[in-house]
């Protein structure tokens, strides 16, 4: 890793990420013969990514984020590859002042399509989880699909982040150096730093598996050409980000934990070419330029965030299922969140913020009751307790009913929007043991015209299973 007074450097960002295959209620994952020989596709993804990157360091070199349901799963699963990936990001952090691990939005979710409280505690909880493990704040965040609008900005900057990472054509205009950051003013005076990730060089790295075959020519032919011969002439500072999902670098493509490991590690450095990541580059490089974002954008949709609507044709077959499923979902959202204000708004200050705070009480650093005693001056009966409970159970389940993958896809007959049903269900069974209202049945009436083109399987038919299991 260089120190911060190169001027031609190079930032690889891996965003590590699994969409959750546990079963909602046992929070086992299923047996899935495709993984074969391992029980199950987190099993062979670690076995072919997250423990060999581990063991090659790669976690110590690079900038990556790791989301926060997997990244439970490896603490459970696989303590050892836990650990050494939060010991390399300190390794960092006592070498240079500053790590080099992003936080990440909690549940996955496209924040642009939320509300304001619910962009609020995505990002909180993203915030609190990382604290919980890395026992430091973060500068940096990534956005779930990198989707951005400005209101979520705004979020990120009032809660601390410095910077965030977007594609190149999330700018308004789309006329960016991708050699530096930017600042994005936003409301109030606040402001954060934009990471535009270099456009061509990533699309190689992530869709051309003939081009990271060999690390030292990647850097030579691929990489180096791409800087600003000026601006490395004059000495003029430059940083070129590489964005990729990190399961490319050994899982979707074999040996690539190694390619990276040479190209971060040696394969550059003979070119003059320095690797870094960009909370040790902003320490001597501060933004120069100022930049604008355009509102509900992400790097894996060009049509905005329409993938997740169902409004545009990113992938094939017919869209519709995740429109009425999205429009389901919303509905479903409403009517739990105006459940639990009715309740908890007679109870505490801030239900809100209860709801914020209440990733603290899942990550087992207070109590529930201790939690309350500093929300209300109210002394609560056992009945009240036990409501809030399940209201706050209830909408951790409606918040990651809302995972991206769920919509991703092309197909309503998979795991993942199977599982954003089931989540739903949960939520809302939740909700009625708390207060007696019963908003199955109209959920039920909506995902009736959700189904399967391949298989025939029906929304409803997954939500009312996974009520009766709740």
């Amino acid at each position: 890793m260089c120190a911060t007074h190169h001027t031609t450097a190079f930032s690889i960002h891996a965003h590590f990420y699994q969409p959750p295959r546990e079963d909602p209620f046992t929070g086992e994952i299923p047996v899935e013969s495709s993984a074969a020989p391992y029980l199950n596709w987190n099993e062979r993804i670690h076995a072919e990514c997250y423990r060999p990157n581990a063991q090659l360091r790669n976690f110590e070199r690079i900038s990556f984020n790791i989301g926060p349901t997997l990244i439970s799963w490896l603490q459970s699963r696989h303590p050892v590859t836990y650990q050494q990936i939060l010991e390399q990001d300190r390794a960092n952090l006592k070498h240079y002042g500053v790590g080099n691990a992003l936080a990440q939005a909690y549940h996955h979710t496209i924040l642009p399509l939320g509300t304001n409280p619910d962009k609020a505690t995505q990002v909180y909880w993203g915030i609190a989880d990382f604290e919980h493990r890395f026992r430091r704040k973060p500068q940096g965040i990534w956005l779930p699909e990198t989707a951005a609008d400005n209101e979520t900005l705004d979020i990120l900057a009032r809660m601390g982040i410095e910077f965030t990472i977007l594609a190149p054509w999330q700018a308004e205009g789309g006329d960016i150096d991708p050699g530096e950051p930017y600042i994005v003013h936003l409301a109030h005076g606040r402001k954060i730093t934009v990471f535009f990730y270099q456009r061509e060089l990533s699309g190689r790295v992530s869709f051309d598996p003939h081009a990271t075959i060999n690390a030292d020519r990647f850097a030579q032919e691929i990489l180096h050409p791409v800087f600003d011969i000026q601006k490395a002439r004059s000495g003029e500072a430059q940083l070129l980000l590489i964005a990729s999902d990190g399961e490319l670098y050994g899982h979707h493509q074999s040996l690539r934990d190694r390619f990276l490991a040479h190209l971060v590690n040696g394969a550059s450095s003979s070119l003059g070419l320095q690797a870094t990541y960009p909370a040790l580059w902003l320490k001597e490089h501060p933004p120069r330029r100022v930049a604008r974002i355009q509102d509900n954008t992400s790097w894996s949709c060009h049509h905005g965030v329409g993938r997740w609507t169902g409004e545009c044709a990113c992938t094939p077959g017919d869209p519709k299922w995740k429109q009425r499923l999205r429009q389901a979902f919303d509905l479903l959202a409403s009517q739990i969140d105006q459940l639990y204000l009715d309740e908890i708004c007679t109870l505490v200050r801030d239900p809100w913020r209860l709801r914020a705070r209440y990733i603290h009480v899942r990550l087992g650093e207070m109590t529930l009751t201790a939690l309350l005693g500093e929300e209300t001056d109210k002394t609560l009966t056992s009945q009240q307790l036990r409501r809030v409970d399940l209201l706050l159970q209830a909408q951790f389940e409606r918040q990651r009913m809302f995972t991206s993958c769920g919509w991703f896809f092309e197909d309503f007959d998979r795991i993942e929007p199977k599982n954003n049903v089931a989540y739903a269900a949960h939520a809302a069974a939740l909700t009625q043991q708390a207060t007696g209202v019963d908003l199955a049945a109209e959920m039920l009436m909506a995902l009736r015209q959700i189904s399967s083109a391949r298989t025939g399987l029906s929304a409803a038919q997954v939500f009312e299973a996974a009520f009766a299991r709740s």
